[in-house]
């Protein structure tokens, strides 16, 4: 791929009050639940075990906790942020209700030996969002993968900061794209287009980009500099 693909944020454009969803509520489904909220947003958040076991966090943050079924519903976006090996566990018509241009975030990464076991697809070359996106049965935006959970609490600055952390964002769809990196901006980020879905190998783990704080000039270097081929350690 060309570098040129890969284009650095366009100008801030305040996201306005919205309906989120959010499925799952580890490390970062939880901080992004705190910041959604703070920023204003109506946030509803569901993880496996039922909402009574996310009251802690309803009560700190004044999100609404719901069965996995209903956080999608008017949802502008949602976020699908659980473990590889759990998507197919999802339930059928979990994106059921949500807003008829919902924004559908995968933060997902696949970790064979570390925790998710073979995933043959995987294996044999297709990219991790796609596998999920085909999972869901919804396209989906690639980006958070690769984010510290704490950095999304803080590390985010005003948009025109100098050296602003910057994010990769990938997928298929421009509206749906843009939508993301908008919400990014808010949180307090820059982002990188890091172009379609099936270009999203260049964000996931082992790429130079994962885990990379740096600003939108080194995000675009490092997708760049990427490799589609797995090391040892993230193959199965």
């Amino acid at each position: 791929m060309r570098q040129e693909l890969f284009a650095p944020g366009t100008p801030h454009r305040k996201v306005g009050f919205m309906k989120i969803g959010i499925i799952g509520a580890g490390n970062i489904g939880g901080n992004l639940v705190r910041r959604l909220t703070a920023l204003g947003h109506d946030v509803s958040v569901a993880n496996s075990r039922g909402p009574e076991t996310l009251r802690a966090l309803a009560e700190e943050t004044g999100a609404t906790p719901v069965v996995s079924t209903e956080a999608a519903r008017e949802a502008r976006i949602v976020v699908v942020t659980v473990p590889l090996k759990a998507v197919p566990d999802l339930p059928s018509g979990i994106l059921e209700g949500a807003a008829d241009d919902v924004a559908v975030i995968d933060t997902g990464n696949y970790y064979p030996q570390q925790r998710d076991g073979r995933i043959s697809a995987i294996e044999e070359g297709l990219t991790e969002s796609r596998w999920t996106e085909q999972q869901i049965g919804h396209p989906v935006i690639k980006a958070f993968n690769g984010t510290y959970a704490q950095d999304i609490l803080d590390k985010g600055l005003p948009h025109g900061t100098p050296g602003r952390q910057a994010l990769p964002v990938a997928g298929d769809d421009p509206a749906a794209k843009q939508a993301v990196r908008d919400l990014i901006d808010e949180l307090g980020f820059d982002t990188v287009d890091a172009g379609g879905l099936d270009e999203s190998w260049r964000q996931q783990p082992g790429t130079p980009v994962y885990g990379n704080r740096g600003d939108a000039e080194t995000i675009v270097k490092a997708l760049a500099d990427a490799s589609p081929e797995r090391t040892p350690e993230w193959r199965a």
